[in-house]
C-alpha cells in the first residue's frame, strides 16, 4: 500500500523525554501515525541518504518534515542540516530546528544553511505541546512541498 506506511515525519533527537512528548503532541493532533524518531545526527542522515542500517530501507520518498535538535551526539543538528541542504536530493525537504538553544549564532547559522524554521523549545509542558502541534499541522497537512500533488 504506497504512502500508508511513508514516515511524513523525521523527529531527530536525542532527548528520550522530549521525543516522547514531541510523539505525544503530534498523537494527539492525529499526526504520529507516520513518525520515524532517530536519537542522533548520523542516524538522521543514514535515514535521509539510506545509508548504514537504512541502506535496504525503501524508495518512498523523503519526508515531509525534518524536526531536528541542534545539541545532539555523534553528528549535531548543524552539520545535518549542511549535509541535507547540500544534497539535491535532499535541499527541498523543509527542516525545522526545534532546540533549547536561544543562541543568536545557531539562529544565523541555521538560516544561512536554508533551515525552514527555527524554534525554541517552550519549558512548560502545555506551551510545548501547542508548540509542536502548530508545526505538525502546518508542515504536513498546510504546506505544499515540491513533487507533492493538490
Amino acid at each position: 500500500m504506497p504512502g500508508s506506511s511513508a514516515v511524513e515525519i523525521l523527529l531527530v533527537e536525542d532527548s528520550p523525554a522530549d521525543a516522547e512528548m514531541t510523539l505525544r503532541a503530534l498523537r494527539r493532533n492525529h499526526l504520529g501515525n507516520h513518525v520515524h524518531w532517530v536519537k542522533d545526527g548520523e542516524e538522521a542522515l543514514d535515514y535521509m541518504f539510506r545509508t548504514g542500517v537504512y541502506t535496504g530501507r525503501g524508495q518512498e520518498g523523503a519526508p515531509k518534515l525534518v524536526m531536528l535538535d541542534i545539541k545532539m551526539p555523534k553528528v549535531d543538528g548543524i552539520e545535518v542540516l549542511r549535509r541535507l541542504k547540500a544534497d539535491a536530493a535532499t535541499r527541498s525537504v523543509p527542516v525545522v530546528i526545534m532546540t533549547s538553544s536561544n543562541e543568536e549564532s545557531d539562529v544565523l547559522e541555521t538560516y544561512q544553511l536554508g533551515v525552514n524554521s527555527y524554534i525554541v523549545k517552550p519549558v512548560e509542558f502545555e506551551s510545548f505541546m501547542e508548540t509542536v502541534a502548530k508545526i505538525g499541522l502546518y508542515w504536513v497537512l498546510t504546506n505544499r512541498v515540491p513533487g507533492a500533488e493538490g
